[in-house]
């Protein structure tokens, strides 16, 4: 499901992110680190791309006030996708990535009901972009809609990349090459083709069996692939009406999961699990499994509503 529908009009009547920030008590971007480059307003350096989450999400709104900051959503089993893009601009775009399962706060903020999502902040004012993640060419076309957004609102700064070259802080680990079919997933999914990512992925596990990043990676890939093209109101709506209906519930745990609410997808499913017929059930238990992989077998919700499930088959 995509949605890349955008216009400078989003600026105007954007949610105020400065309750989250001071909750999160952030600690603001150190100004000595600061450059200015021609015919630009100053830009706090430290990376173009940072991982954060509900409590470092105010370094990242301060950025905003120099740079506009483009926020990625994404889940376990799902990648951010967004950097080599990012990176491309030369330090006018920024890049913020957010696990929206571990990061509530800021998935609410955003309105995130499922991943991949991305967003943009400029000036503290965020922008909801799209859903899904389109071709590069509509990614730019919306990501130079943003800079023209910020100009107009004087964020104009480029990020330093020097100085983070300087830094004495030991460098990032480079990462290992992905095993040729999880590469060949993960780009299936970066363009929006789920079929051919769950397709890469089980000729992953007929290879090894016990890859477990590939178990998550299935789960993941079949759960954007359920959700393409569906209308998150539609599916509320039918589960509303249905309350005991498991395609029903099943498909708003999906949407649940997707958007970050991990512990309402667990709920809403273990809630109706007793009163779904045999088949229903069946159901169920075997989404709950693809979930438990999913969010982590060590995460405390993971743990929590696999021992419901478990009190409940017995």
């Amino acid at each position: 499901m995509t949605d890349s529908s955008f216009s400078a009009a989003a600026m105007r009547g954007a949610v105020d992110l400065t309750s989250l920030v001071r909750a999160a008590a952030a600690p603001p971007v150190n100004p000595a680190t600061a450059t200015a480059s021609p015919s630009s307003s100053a830009a706090p350096s430290g990376g173009i791309m940072r991982d954060v989450d509900d409590a470092s999400f105010g370094a990242m709104l301060e950025l905003s006030s120099s740079v506009p900051v483009i926020v990625e959503f994404y889940a376990p089993g799902l990648e951010p996708s967004l950097g080599a893009v990012i990176a491309s601009y030369g330090g006018r775009l920024a890049l913020a990535t957010v696990d929206g399962s571990r990061s509530p706060q800021l998935a609410q903020a955003f309105k995130v009901q499922q991943v991949p999502a991305v967003a943009a902040v400029v000036g503290g004012r965020p922008m909801q972009l799209f859903v899904g993640m389109p071709a590069e060419a509509e990614l730019r076309s919306v990501l130079e809609e943003v800079l023209q957004v910020a100009a107009e609102n004087g964020v104009t700064g480029i990020l330093d990349g020097a100085a983070d070259a300087d830094s004495t802080e030991s460098p990032e680990p480079v990462e290992e090459p992905l095993p040729p079919l999880h590469q060949e997933a993960y780009d299936a999914i970066s363009r929006g083709d789920y079929a051919a990512a769950v397709e890469a992925y089980r000729q992953q596990l007929a290879q090894i069996p016990r890859d477990q990043e590939a178990v998550a990676g299935l789960a993941q890939a079949s759960l954007l692939l359920r959700l393409d093209g569906t209308s998150a109101a539609a599916l509320r709506d039918a589960a509303a009406a249905g309350p005991n209906d498991a395609d029903a519930q099943l498909a708003v745990a999906d949407l649940d999961l997707s958007g970050g609410h991990v512990e309402d997808a667990f709920a809403r499913l273990l809630d109706v699990f007793l009163a779904l017929d045999t088949d229903g059930r069946t159901a169920v238990r075997t989404r709950l499994l693809e979930y438990f992989e999913m969010v982590g077998a060590d995460d405390a919700r993971t743990i929590a509503a696999r021992r419901r499930l478990t009190a409940l088959l017995y």
